[in-house]
């Protein structure tokens, strides 16, 4: 029993020490990314997307010129 008392001891000390040994490569992962990202920002790397808003006076241009579009093609249709 004593035996098996001493195995399961250095097993949980096994343990823990992983778990250190995970979080230092976590923290790793993260320093790496980190310089990833602004290295490839720095050298004209891909950037993140940024979505684009439009002004409602955009938006009423963008919509008449399509319909100008379909009323062109149905009236070529109809031709």
């Amino acid at each position: 029993m004593a035996n098996l008392a001493q195995m399961i001891q250095e097993l949980r000390a096994e343990r823990s020490h992983m778990v250190k040994e995970v979080r230092r490569l976590d923290r790793a992962i993260v320093a790496v990314g980190k310089l990833l990202v602004s290295s490839s920002a720095l050298a004209g790397g891909k950037k993140p997307k940024v979505r684009r808003r439009l002004s409602a006076a955009a938006r009423k241009r963008i919509a008449d010129a399509q319909r100008a579009r379909w009323a062109k093609l149905k009236k070529q249709k109809l031709a």
